[in-house]
């Protein structure tokens, strides 16, 4: 006979329960592992504008030559956005049309539209909306990233979580700057650097297991002083007298700025490989900020990586900031195999850097 126990009921009464109906008792179910989702950049598409301005024709504008720019930028030529009333926006929706048509991706099958850029075609609304208004997306999210020439990974940061939380399935990243608005052509040591340009990705849930492996973004305010635009925000509105002054151009300590880039490029380069056991020979691709090829350079040494695994299109696209990464990612698209691994790399002004680790989920010349 099963021996029995009492115990209490809610209402405190007692009532006998036998052993075999206690050793009966279903066991808790374990809740399902949760399958983290991957995400993965699926395409990839840039624009630049027709114009190409070379070393010869700034050497016409400005005190230079074009072997002075060539030994200390590496950049030879850089497209600039020509026509009143054209912004950030329409090098961005000219990506993003191209990006739809390779994707084969409706306007309405887009989730969310993130734009990395540092020169909005306003101050609201943001150039994002814009490039929605432009290519027919409607009724979705869509903002701007101002992290400067980090600004593409931090928004491949963000467009990350978005997928890998479920929220989104397909998010486009913009990376698009008119750098000539806010160039000053009669300062030698900024306008041979900048171009204008635009490229656009597409993020989706991996379906092979590759895709975007690891972020990192970092800042350092501190660094505000070597490298911004001193007016046209809240803190010095524009007035005849900032105008006057030439107060709307990029301010750039070069010296200050190489130092810093070289060191936070690498430093969070190597970091990225660290935490995921990778070792130079396990780098098919450097996919760096291109910002001046001695620094690009400087950064590959320290990885320990050869130069020819390392984008580089500074020499034709010059610094085209938030823009750079995916436009050199677009530029070697068609040598790109399934499963390579890429460690991503920006500066930027304020300071700001960030970092990605990736397998490429697709081969590019297919």
């Amino acid at each position: 006979m099963a021996k029995s126990k009492s115990v209490k009921t809610a209402s405190g009464r007692s009532r006998a329960v036998t052993a075999k109906a206690v050793a009966t008792k279903p066991a808790a179910v374990k809740p399902a592992a949760v399958k983290t989702v991957r995400a993965t950049i699926t395409g990839v598409h840039g624009h630049l504008p027709d114009y190409v301005l070379g070393n010869a024709e700034l050497a016409t504008m400005v005190d230079t030559t074009d072997v002075w720019i060539t030994e200390r930028t590496g950049i030879r030529t850089r497209h600039i956005l020509k026509g009143k009333g054209m912004g950030s926006s329409h090098m961005g929706a000219e990506a993003v049309r191209g990006l739809l048509e390779k994707t084969r991706t409706l306007p309405k099958e887009v989730d969310l539209l993130i734009c990395a850029t540092t020169t909005p075609d306003f101050v609201f609304p943001s150039t994002a909306n814009l490039i929605c208004d432009m290519v027919g997306i409607r009724n979705i999210g869509s903002f701007d990233i101002q992290a400067a020439c980090s600004g593409f990974l931090y928004a491949v940061t963000i467009a990350t979580q978005f997928i890998q939380n479920g929220t989104a399935r397909k998010v486009i990243v913009v990376g698009a700057d008119k750098m000539s608005a806010i160039i000053d052509y009669t300062d030698r040591a900024t306008c041979v650097l900048f171009g204008d340009g635009a490229g656009a990705v597409m993020i989706e849930p991996s379906k092979n297991g590759h895709g975007i492996r690891d972020t990192l973004i970092r800042s350092d305010g501190a660094g505000m002083p070597h490298l911004h635009q001193k007016a046209g925000g809240s803190r010095m509105p524009p007035t005849f007298e900032t105008v006057e002054k030439r107060l709307h151009y990029v301010h750039q300590e070069g010296a200050q700025v190489y130092k810093f880039a070289v060191a936070k490029m690498a430093e969070i380069s190597l970091e990225l490989m660290l935490r995921n056991k990778l070792n130079p020979d396990k780098v098919d691709w450097l996919v760096p900020h291109q910002a001046n090829k001695r620094i690009i350079e400087a950064t590959a040494e320290r990885m320990g990586l050869p130069m020819d695994r390392v984008m580089m299109t500074i020499h034709k696209f010059g610094n085209t900031t938030a823009g750079t990464i995916p436009l050199s990612l677009w530029d070697y698209e068609p040598r790109l195999k399934e499963g390579d691994r890429m460690v991503f790399a920006a500066f930027g002004g304020g300071f700001t850097w960030a970092g990605a680790y990736v397998r490429w989920g697709y081969d590019g010349g297919g």
